[in-house]
């Protein structure tokens, strides 16, 4: 009993994580239309400007949190400006090899500016005081985490399915030339879904730090990763990629826990049976 309920919170902790970072990839890819492999680089940004505000300037964590955030959305939405709207109209092997030349460009923009090594963030005390749970004492910070995860999920369900922007934004990539006539301003909208995508991404990868390290190659490292979340989960779907992180996220730590040698044989085994039963995700939008 010990044994499964370490795996569950553990297995929650990383869940949540990834689905605040895959979220928004799953807003580009399954409401935008477009591929954006460069997407964990919003999490190395938003990470590598986490690391330099607390360990180079000594700005406190909760202080450099919204500063890193603003940071990745600031690069995020010239980027948006200047490359992804002519992206939006490529095929999708075009829109493949330009978002990977964007990473590789993010990449060598943190190498640069901060090297290769592991990009520490560091965290208030209060982060890192044990809580005892009975079965196990846990940090706080992974309690926080989950409630991050949770509150994510929350707010963007509200934003997307119940606001003028939600509506918007479906109309807008349903038929734009139709939703402009109507008088929405496509463009502002979709710059702001990507923006919302990038922060979440920054958001995600500064929280995470601990379970998913960050370093300047972080983007190839996990970007796996967080496109079996957005395809186990359905793109679009904000409840299927927060049901495919919890899920991936424990049959990770499980895969870890129980069978370290074949763990990642395991995960990804089971990940393509799933896929074969069910090829556009748990809960993927046919439109």
């Amino acid at each position: 009993m010990s044994l499964t309920l370490n795996i569950l919170v553990d297995g929650i902790a990383y869940g949540m994580i990834l689905f605040i970072i895959a979220v928004g990839l799953s807003v580009t890819m399954g409401l935008m239309r477009v591929i954006n492999l460069a997407h964990g680089g919003f999490a190395l940004i938003g990470g590598a400007f986490a690391h330099w505000l607390t360990m180079a300037q000594g700005v406190g964590f909760w202080v450099a949190l919204p500063l890193a955030i603003l940071g990745t959305v600031l690069v995020a939405l010239p980027l948006e400006r200047l490359l992804y709207r002519r992206i939006y109209g490529f095929g999708e092997l075009q829109q493949v090899l330009a978002t990977i030349g964007i990473t590789f460009l993010m990449i060598a923009t943190v190498n640069l500016w901060l090297g290769s090594s592991l990009l520490q963030i560091r965290l208030p005390e209060g982060l890192g005081q044990p809580v005892d749970l009975g079965f196990r004492t846990l940090p706080m910070h992974r309690i926080v985490v989950i409630g991050a995860g949770l509150a994510v999920m929350a707010g963007l369900w509200l934003v997307l399915d119940r606001t003028g922007f939600g509506m918007r934004l479906r109309a807008a990539v349903d038929n734009r030339a139709t939703a402009a006539s109507l008088g929405i301003d496509t463009g502002r909208i979709f710059a702001l879904a990507f923006c919302l995508g990038a922060g979440l991404a920054a958001f995600g990868g500064i929280l995470g730090a601990e379970l998913l390290p960050v370093d300047a190659y972080y983007p190839l490292r996990y970007m796996v990763l967080f496109l079996i979340v957005v395809a186990v989960g359905g793109m679009g779907s904000i409840l299927g990629s927060f049901a495919a992180a919890l899920g991936l996220g424990i049959l990770e730590t499980a895969s870890r826990y129980l069978v370290p040698d074949f763990g990642t044989i395991f995960f990804f085994a089971c990940v393509i049976a799933l896929l074969a039963l069910r090829p556009r995700g748990l809960m993927g939008r046919l439109t």
